[in-house]
């Protein structure tokens, strides 16, 4: 067990991955206080803190620094666990940000990384291999592109966060430069800028990611490894099964992604995900993301705890580099990987013995032995869910299946 540091966490965030940092911090025994609404699985928690902020503190989404001011903490670092939170931490001035450290890149290199036309940008100044990818704006843009672009491909938005939050999906495939112009014509009113990508074919495992940590100094002082096993939904969709692998088994991965982050000059958490082309066996840039993932608790418990690097780092604390981890763990998400496994067994693909034994030695990412009140609240949702998804139909139900969110 790591040595106790006085200082406590103020987390941003709800979800799962906001339960992963929550749980990376408590086993530190440091105290995590919880600033954000909607909290979910983060509330039901052992290490759940609300923030003690007053009654009349104004809400943290509109006015963070004003927020943090009524709090009555001397000092607390920062963590932000989704981009819009990210956003915000990066906009505070140097008096308050003195108080609250995080170690949130500036605002200019954030957008370079975050904007899928910002990335799109850094990608190509960098020479990063990455699919073939076209700006739409307008029904011009896409009158201009040869009809081989639109075969295999997809409309996705520059902000995810947003158009995921309305639409509930990452992306959208098109098949045909009129299904991409009627694409445009729906979303129009809505998103301003959408990006025409190539989807590289491939089956779940071509997915890999890389996710570490850089220092203040601008040197990664640690990298996890992982390759995804399943998905839910099939396309765009999330990890709902995967393994730890070693760095020498996605090198290539990595060389690019150090040289992109380079070039931008980032720091702090990294998340990227890699797509393994089979047509000329090039690792391709997907998404990268700056701020903690949905298993970022998984890479702790395989050696890899890039949120206590952040906390040490924020604080000026010495940070000592992480060169080795647990390699073959796996980890699987039960209630999201139920939907995929139902998918997979419609075409014959997985059966249900299949299914069960890859829970054998598998880690989850909601449930502990040692703090199970998460599961207990999600397995209670999953059953209302499959109550309701049984009863007649009386008119629109609620979505049925896992909705899904950033890796």
């Amino acid at each position: 067990m790591s040595t106790v540091d006085d200082t406590p966490v103020v987390l941003l965030g709800s979800g799962l991955t906001a339960l992963g940092v929550m749980r990376c911090f408590g086993r530190r025994g440091i105290e995590v206080y919880s600033a954000a609404e909607g909290l979910s699985h983060v509330r039901q928690s052992r290490w759940f803190r609300r923030a003690p902020a007053p009654h009349d503190a104004p809400d943290p989404r509109t006015a963070l620094a004003r927020y943090l001011e009524r709090l009555p903490f001397e000092r607390a670092v920062l963590v932000p666990t989704a981009d819009s939170w990210v956003r915000r931490v990066a906009h505070l001035n140097a008096d308050i940000g003195a108080r609250f450290p995080s170690t949130v890149s500036p605002l200019s290199v954030l957008a370079r990384l975050m904007d899928k036309q910002g990335l799109l940008h850094s990608l190509n100044a960098a020479k990063i291999p990455h699919p073939r990818t076209h700006r739409v704006t307008t029904r011009a843009d896409l009158e201009r592109l040869p009809e081989s672009a639109f075969q295999g491909a997809f409309l996705k938005p520059t902000d995810s966060e947003s158009f995921l939050n309305r639409y509930g999906v990452k992306a959208l495939h098109v098949r045909t430069r009129a299904d991409a112009c009627q694409r445009l014509v729906d979303l129009q009113d809505r998103v301003t800028h959408l990006l025409l990508q190539e989807y590289i074919p491939g089956s779940p495992s071509n997915h890999y990611f890389i996710d570490g940590f850089i220092d203040r100094t601008g040197k990664t002082i640690a990298r996890f490894a992982r390759q995804r096993l399943r998905m839910f939904p099939a396309d765009f969709g999330n990890s709902t099964y995967m393994r730890s692998v070693a760095l020498t088994e996605v090198a290539d991965a990595v060389e690019s992604l150090d040289r992109l982050l380079a070039h931008v000059q980032y720091r702090g958490i990294f998340s990227a995900e890699f797509k393994l082309d089979d047509r000329d066996g090039l690792f391709k840039v997907l998404e990268v993301n700056v701020r903690p993932w949905w298993y970022v608790e998984f890479a702790a418990r395989c050696g890899v705890d890039v949120c206590y690097l952040a906390y040490q780092d924020a604080l000026g604390s010495p940070t000592a580099p992480i060169a080795t981890y647990r390699v073959g763990k796996r980890l699987l998400y039960p209630y999201n990987d139920y939907f995929g496994y139902r998918a997979l067994r419609r075409r014959r693909e997985l059966s249900l013995g299949g299914w069960l034994r890859s829970w054998i030695g598998s880690a989850q990412p909601v449930f502990r032995w040692n703090d199970p009140m998460p599961a207990v609240g999600e397995f209670w949702r999953f059953l209302v869910t499959r109550f309701r998804a049984r009863r007649p139909y009386r008119g629109p139900e609620r979505r049925r299946s896992p909705r899904p969110d950033p890796d």
